[in-house]
């Protein structure tokens, strides 16, 4: 499959996104987040609303492996848009749709790829199924929203194990923690997610979107302008670092990052 996210609208009501980055593991970029907030708004050829949607990343090799490092770039401006901005918005318009979605968690769900199924309001996986958060080991700062999204499900303990350990969570441990509401034999989580997909599209949709929505309102932290801000400058100072710079060149480089803190 080509890289791009792929969207199918099955005659149930539901919608399949699938994101495909075959060279990189499914890893999310500019453009694939660009494609995936016009999937998500894109209204149905039949004029029907979209009921449910199924979200997975295409062939076997991983969910996504998070956000494309080369899509990062090594210069970050004192000013202007972080280079994860845009997957806020695409994450914020997968919690603000209507319908509720599923992630089948089909391999590897690193960094961003974490994030998106934690942006999910359902998980299903399999035995291939690993969550991890390594921002840690690439010198940055990941956003608040980010956090959030984790935090929400695993509580702070293990999340902070995972944002500042880079931990990785295997199936079984990932089902325990809340990363995954369904853990199935291989071969048999694709048609459970689907089953899920296909429950959750029977139901009343303005029932469905108006507890998604309150759903989201509670869960929404408290934050002042200024406290934000604060963590904006320490993101942006934490980009523009050479530890930052650091952390890319061992990815590209397959080594272990030696950091200075600056």
């Amino acid at each position: 499959m080509e890289h791009g996210v792929h969207s199918e609208d099955r005659p149930d009501g539901v919608r399949a996104l699938v994101i495909s980055n075959p060279k990189k593991r499914n890893a999310l970029d500019p453009e694939l987040l660009d494609q995936l907030i016009a999937a998500l708004r894109r209204p149905r050829a039949d004029g029907e609303k979209v009921r449910a949607l199924f979200v997975r990343g295409a062939g076997k090799s991983a969910f996504c492996s998070g956000y494309d490092i080369a899509a990062l770039g090594d210069n970050i401006s004192t000013e202007g848009p972080l280079p994860d901005q845009q997957l806020q918005r695409a994450m914020e318009a997968l919690e603000a749709h209507d319908a509720p979605s599923v992630a089948y968690v089909n391999g590897p769900a690193f960094g961003a790829g974490c994030e998106l199924a934690c942006a999910c309001d359902f998980r299903v996986g399999d035995a291939h199924a690993v969550f991890s958060m390594p921002p840690a080991r690439l010198g940055i700062i990941y956003p608040p929203e980010g956090l959030q999204r984790v935090l929400a499900l695993v509580g702070p303990s293990r999340a902070k194990r995972m944002f500042l350990l880079a931990q990785k969570l295997e199936a079984e441990e990932a089902l325990q923690a809340g990363l995954l509401d369904e853990l199935r034999p291989e071969g048999e989580a694709e048609e459970a997610a689907n089953a899920l997909c296909r429950e959750l599209a029977a139901g009343a949709p303005l029932a469905l979107a108006g507890m998604k929505r309150t759903f989201n309102w509670l869960a929404a932290p408290i934050r002042t302008a200024e406290e934000r801000a604060t963590l904006e400058r320490l993101r942006r100072a934490a980009f523009r670092s050479a530890d930052a710079r650091e952390g890319r060149s061992a990815f590209r480089e397959k080594r272990a990052p030696r950091f200075k803190g600056h």
